[in-house]
């Protein structure tokens, strides 16, 4: 009898552990399961929040837009060459231009006061809104913590900028040949219809011009000053900056805000459709034509936001676009003067 009350209650003990087991099992999978509903719900939340964040640079921008063309009477140059057309002289980016109208004067003096390029001229350069001396020094050289979007997983030390002024349906001929895009920025040859912007022809390629007359958008590297006047299609219809990324954009990688051509701060075209992928390699062509090198397909706008990127517009508003816009409603947004109806989705 005793053994067979031993054996009992060895068995419940068992018994008993299996359905302790069993429970711990249960709950373990309850947990792995609430964890795998709050997951979405947390990365949500964090993209909610970056894509805020992200906002909020563009619209300090735009109102350092305003607040400049209120002084200057135009807007920050996208770049600024030396007015003989020196490609090699650097006056910045227009990130280097708002730098006062962004809480950031001592910064713009610390530029402005360094050892100039002996190839720049004089060391003031009144008449051209005071050139900017080049190389700035490490200290000038930090990043901008406004001038990162914090979706963007490029090393957050280095000094780059996903904030990029509009060149609008600006041509952009890359070195592969391939170029898919090129049909929205001849629309009337590529059978598109008129859009309301003529033809550029090859010397503007790229927005590689002098003139405010020549460019299509609101930026081009060489400084072309641009007025509130000359956005004949309303500032409220009109991209201003927008976001691209680093890793696709061959440019932009190459670490210098302050530089007016190596920043790619005024490299981005409409041509290439929101999001389009560039590729991460540093190769100028591959065989799918599609590395950051090939400027038809790298100078677009780009994020890591979810279907669309930030823009803020010519009156200071700030929208999101989707990447599935329609090519020709972008391309009229980019457009300051294309004197076509707009709606914007």
């Amino acid at each position: 009898m005793r053994r067979s009350l031993s054996r009992l209650s060895g068995a419940i003990r068992v018994l008993t552990r299996g359905f302790t087991l069993i429970e711990l099992l249960v709950v373990i999978a309850i947990i792995a399961i609430l964890i795998g509903l709050l997951l979405p719900a947390v990365q949500k939340v964090r993209d909610a929040a970056a894509r805020m964040k992200c906002q909020n640079n563009l619209k300090q921008f735009g109102l350092a837009m305003h607040s400049f063309h209120d002084t200057k009477g135009f807007f920050p140059p996208g770049g600024k060459c030396q007015d003989n057309q020196d490609w090699g002289v650097n006056k910045g980016s227009w990130l280097v231009w708002t730098l006062p109208y962004m809480e950031q004067d001592a910064l713009y003096k610390k530029i402005d006061q360094e050892g100039t390029n002996p190839a720049a001229g004089p060391a003031t350069d009144t008449a051209n809104n005071n050139a900017m001396r080049w190389p700035p020094s490490a200290g000038a050289a930090r990043p901008l913590s406004y001038a990162r979007c914090p979706s963007d997983d490029t090393d957050i030390t280095s000094p780059v900028t996903n904030y990029v002024g509009s060149l609008g349906p600006q041509c952009a001929v890359g070195a592969c040949g391939y170029d898919p895009h090129q049909k929205y920025c001849h629309p009337d040859t590529s059978g598109l219809g008129n859009w309301g912007y003529t033809d550029p022809n090859e010397w503007y390629n790229h927005g590689n011009a002098w003139g405010a007359n020549e460019i299509q958008g609101m930026f081009n590297r060489l400084g072309a000053k641009i007025t509130m006047a000359s956005v004949k299609d309303g500032l409220s219809n009109t991209l201003m900056v927008g976001e691209s990324l680093p890793s696709q954009h061959d440019h932009l990688i190459g670490n210098a805000w302050w530089d007016f051509n190596g920043s790619g701060a005024s490299h981005c075209s409409t041509i290439v459709p929101i999001n389009y992928y560039s590729g991460d390699a540093a190769n100028w062509c591959s065989p799918a034509q599609s590395y950051r090198g090939n400027w038809n397909v790298s100078w677009g706008f780009k994020s890591n936001h979810t279907n669309g990127v930030n823009f803020v517009f010519g009156d200071g508003s700030v929208r999101f676009l989707t990447q599935n816009i329609d090519p020709k409603t972008y391309n009229l947004l980019g457009c300051r003067k294309d004197g076509q109806p707009v709606s914007i989705p």
